[in-house]
């Protein structure tokens, strides 16, 4: 009993050292995973903490299980418009990415670490990846507002890209071990087993998870365990049927997550939070299986393989795979740089040592030096990079507190809570006067503690809480009278989009006598959506630009993949220059 609590305080105490660290983290601009993992090693055998902790099985089976909790919450936070910007680039990023990244660095690892070509194929392999954990804490946990093209590419494909790496990790262990040299056929089987199963297990068990959340009775905080129980159940199921385990917990959050189930707020809320302790849990794990020491030994090596991972083969994967899809050189730039890598090869670079491959002590700590590289180096420059490239929009607005109705259906009726700033637009107006969009009704001002009626608060002042019925509609315009973000300079909306907004329906002649802006004659006919998608090399998103003469268009609003409404803006840098 004693060895059992002793435990839960050295567990507790690494949990609470991990969030406080955390904290620090957010003032110099630390990868909180970084964080973690660093915390992880200083409680190791080499730091001050002397825990010993070498069982590579329990590291491999927690890990994935963390794992699945990450993507499943992934997953809940991806929104279906994100699949009409992102899934094709993110499949193809996903498959043969990961085969061109796992070649180039295979090729070079086996030379610098004098290897056999499968060997250093496996280093490509474990590396080959980039890690969703990875992917969505930094994205997040910066605020990073990015171009639904390009946070739609990251994600998709981070959440997408493990069944490629598991197969290519556990042909190459198989080839190295049995002493053949080239794969047979059955890789293929064993591909289209992986994705086919996955796929299945992920939209069938989505769906059938929104049926029952809809469906079944139950306390409130039920319907996230419920959720959670039902993804990790056909996560084991579809790894024990022979199918990519990982790939179905992805699409089940996906499903559910844009299935509008019951419960829908609540589920995101607990399971962001559980992401977070599972992103915890993990980092620490493999920062305590980690022996910095012999990381040093081979510190020289695994260094130039991070940087030929980073700098060629990252970007000559991304640049190959990108090029029918024409993306800007920027965008390209910035998912090349955003190719983290984190747990997965560190659980990837479990299975040599599992399987008794003999070169996979070095293998393992290979993967960790690069982890650690590409966390520190990738990690700490993503916003500074995203701002250089000009790929952020203005955050969307979002309420202080949400409240869903229990008996609407999801995606009906809530309450929000906006709390206003001194800088609102509303400040010295009666509240009685408020005049709000759609079926919008405000039902409450909380001022000082006091709850007052709508006729009674007087004019509104800064620190009022305003409670308004609502519909799910009408969420993004309350946002944006009430609930404006406190936004750097450049990325507020009208230095952003301009002062003119204008209609995607407008006619583009009109458009160009009203401004003097020179219009090739065969455009004269069209309209501003058609003339602005006919200038973008791919599927327009907000954000986009378009010049004309003096003057810009950017895209400011989409709505059921059309171009709703246009920023009209003069540019007046020289760095808004295409």
């Amino acid at each position: 009993m004693d060895l059992i609590n002793q435990l839960v305080l050295a567990g507790a105490v690494l949990l609470l050292l991990a969030i406080l660290a955390s904290a620090l983290s957010y003032r110099i601009g630390m990868p909180l995973l970084l964080v973690f993992l660093a915390v992880g090693m200083l409680a190791g055998e080499d730091g001050p903490g002397g825990i010993l902790f070498n069982d590579s099985g329990i590291a491999y089976t927690v890990g994935s299980v963390a794992l699945a909790i990450i993507l499943l919450d992934g997953g809940l936070n991806t929104r279906s418009d994100s699949f009409r910007a992102g899934l094709r680039p993110a499949t193809v990023l996903a498959t043969v990415g990961v085969l061109i990244t796992c070649i180039v660095t295979g090729l070079f690892a086996a030379w610098i670490l004098d290897f056999g070509l499968l060997e250093g194929m496996l280093v490509g392999a474990v590396v080959g990846s980039t890690d969703a954990a990875a992917v969505f804490a930094l994205l997040r946990a910066k605020g990073l507002a990015l171009k639904q093209r390009v946070s739609a590419t990251l994600e998709i494909e981070s959440g997408s890209n493990d069944p490629m790496a598991v197969l290519l990790t556990i042909v190459l262990i198989e080839l190295i071990l049995s002493g053949q040299r080239t794969p047979g056929w059955e890789t293929l089987g064993l591909f289209a087993q992986q994705m086919g199963m996955g796929l299945v297990a992920g939209l069938g068990g989505g769906r059938l998870l929104v049926w029952l959340t809809n469906r079944l009775p139950l306390e409130r905080g039920m319907y996230p365990m419920l959720v959670l129980a039902g993804g990790l159940a056909l996560y084991s199921l579809t790894t024990v049927l022979g199918g990519s385990g990982f790939l179905a917990v992805y699409l089940i959050g996906v499903v559910v997550g844009n299935g509008a189930p019951r419960e829908s707020s609540n589920i995101l809320q607990v399971h962001n939070g559980l992401a977070w302790l599972a992103q915890i849990g993990m980092f620490l794990m493999l920062g305590l299986l980690a022996t910095p020491s012999s990381l040093l030994e081979h510190a020289p090596a695994a260094l130039a393989i991070a940087l030929v991972l980073m700098f060629v083969a990252r970007p000559l994967a991304v640049a190959l795979c990108l090029l029918p899809f024409h993306f800007p050189w920027r965008e390209q730039a910035f998912i090349a740089w955003v190719g983290l890598r984190g747990a997965v090869p560190l659980i990837l670079a479990l299975f040599p040592l599992l399987a008794g491959v003999p070169e996979a002590a070095l293998i393992l700590d290979v993967a960790f030096f690069v982890v650690l590289i590409s966390l520190t180096v990738q990690g700490w420059t993503i916003p500074a990079l995203a701002r250089r490239l000009r790929l952020q929009v203005p955050p969307a607005p979002t309420p202080t507190e949400r409240f869903d109705l229990a008996s609407a259906p999801a995606g009906g009726h809530a309450f929000f809570g906006y709390r206003l700033t001194a800088d609102g637009p509303f400040i010295g107006r009666a509240a009685s006067a408020l005049r709000l969009p759609g079926e919008a009704r405000l039902m409450t001002v909380l001022r000082n503690g006091l709850a007052l009626m709508p006729e009674s608060a007087g004019e509104l002042a800064a620190g009022d809480t305003l409670y308004v019925l609502a519909h799910e509609a009408d969420n993004a315009a309350l946002g944006d009278l009430l609930a404006a973000p406190r936004a750097p300079t450049y990325l507020e909306k009208r230095q952003f989009y301009g002062d003119f907004v204008l209609r995607g329906d407008s006619g583009m002649a009109s458009v160009a006598a009203q401004y003097g802006l020179p219009l090739p004659p065969e455009m004269s006919d069209m309209t501003l959506e058609a003339f602005i998608t006919r200038k973008l090399p791919g599927i327009p998103v907000v954000g986009d630009r378009v010049r004309l003469g003096k003057l810009e268009f950017v895209v400011r609003a989409i709505i059921d993949g059309r171009i709703r409404q246009v920023g009209l803006r003069i540019p007046t840098h020289l760095v808004d220059a295409p």
